[in-house]
């Protein structure tokens, strides 16, 4: 499994394919990855890489939208799309035997889209109900209104999903504009994992995106400046949820790895700090966890909770006191040898699965320009050590770096500055 075949290859268009064999399952995984997201547009469109996701399955010159669920369902084959900040996919996962119909009705969506007018019309409907539900989901709001006010004024910090506004002011001429100078065969990406041969792939490929035009139009990437703010929300909702961060690292960074063992104790698994401490021990979150996010040119590292309204100011403190604890003292072998265990494991479990795995190659390549392998990544885990995980955390928690957003039932609620100080 460790040294199974990755091939990348480039067609003379420019669009690049990686497929990996996997000969012991008897499906495939394929996607046409996109290396622009919703970063990549000015504020007037923002949203307009996820609503162009949305219009892809509406139809093309040659299929309707039924056409193509129907033809996804009759092999039995799963058909998906997302949208985020520095790319877009879509992706369907068939049997073997299906291949050249899923690369065939892949190469359709995402060459031939019909942008329909009444279509676009009626997508823009569904579009505000996804915007609605996130103001319904609180855990999501929190996290949305977090990232908004971290990244203020840049766009990885607007939502991906746009605004009322920017959606309402789509037309079938800016959405094809927008189609053609981004869909080009530079920012194109093939990746298939499966039961498969690569030369095959690679002969369907080229056969259908051969003749993707190469040429698109530059877009230029700024990181972003944080500046730590302190927002409150009041919201009638039974559960306030906190979100509290600060920056972390690019995608490329030297200290991932050292990053990723320091997220796994905090808040990444059941046995970490702050689930143990503020969920186990004083029951006053029934959720709580770390996550990271990293881009191309910036990250972050934020801490989510949900708890009593009239525990928001324990909870902080709490989670404050956890941060300052892990700057202060080394963390104990024990305990950082269960958060590599942890992390090993569950990504080695992960990429058990074709659809994962067929991300995780596109992935790479987005972000490394090469493949590093499975065991590459387990040896960069394995050696962190106790002296790393504390250099980042004094790295990343410094004393004015934490940003905190209430959201919920806590009118008149204040957070000093001084009480999210890590000192």
């Amino acid at each position: 499994m460790a040294n199974s075949p990755i091939v990348r290859d480039v067609l003379d268009n420019g669009l690049r394919l990686l497929t990996e064999q996997m000969t012991q399952v008897r499906s495939i995984s394929i996607g046409v990855w996109l290396t622009r997201g919703s970063r990549h547009e000015s504020a007037p469109r923002g949203g307009i890489a996820h609503f162009v996701e949305h219009m892809l399955f509406k139809g093309t010159s040659s299929r309707s939208a039924e056409d193509i669920a129907q033809a996804i369902d009759s092999i039995g084959g799963q058909l998906d799309a997302f949208t985020a900040k520095e790319y877009a996919s879509y992706y369907i996962k068939v049997l073997d035997e299906h291949l050249p119909l899923a690369i065939d009705i892949l190469a359709d969506i995402v060459r031939n889209p019909a942008f329909g007018a009444e279509d676009i019309e009626r997508e823009k409907r569904v579009v505000l109900e996804e915007i609605k539900m996130v103001e319904d989901t609180p855990d999501d709001l929190v996290h949305e209104i977090f990232t908004q006010g971290f990244w203020e004024d840049h766009p990885l910090g607007r939502p991906i999903l746009g605004t009322k506004e920017t959606v309402e002011s789509f037309t079938p001429e800016l959405l094809r504009e927008y189609f053609q100078a981004a869909y080009t065969s530079e920012n194109l990406i093939v990746s298939a994992v499966g039961n498969l041969s690569h030369a095959r792939v690679r002969e369907l490929v080229e056969e259908k995106f051969g003749s993707v035009p190469r040429a698109g139009e530059r877009v230029a990437e700024h990181p972003p400046t944080v500046v730590p703010k302190i927002l409150v929300r009041s919201k009638e909702l039974e559960q306030s949820h906190i979100c509290l961060g600060a920056s972390s690292y690019r995608q490329d960074h030297g200290d991932r790895y050292a990053s990723y063992v320091l997220n796994t104790l905090l808040g990444g698994s059941m046995s970490s700090r702050l689930f143990q401490n503020v969920r186990e021990k004083r029951g006053l979150a029934y959720a709580v966890f770390s996550g990271l996010s990293a881009y191309r040119d910036a990250g972050s590292f934020t801490i989510y909770a949900g708890c009593a309204n009239e525990a928001v100011g324990e909870v902080v403190d709490l989670v404050v006191e956890e941060l300052r604890g892990v700057k202060q003292a080394a963390v104990p072998d024990a305990e950082l040898q269960r958060a590599k265990d942890h992390l090993k494991g569950s990504l080695m479990l992960s990429l058990e699965n074709t659809a994962n795995r067929m991300s995780h190659l596109a992935r790479q390549e987005i972000y490394f320009d090469r493949q590093v392998g499975l065991d590459e990544t387990l040896q960069g885990i394995d050696q962190v050590s106790p002296g790393d995980v504390q250099r980042v955390a004094v790295d990343l928690f410094k004393d004015q770096a934490l940003s905190a957003t209430v959201l919920g039932h806590v009118n008149g609620l204040v957070i000093p500055r001084d009480r999210l100080g890590l000192g």
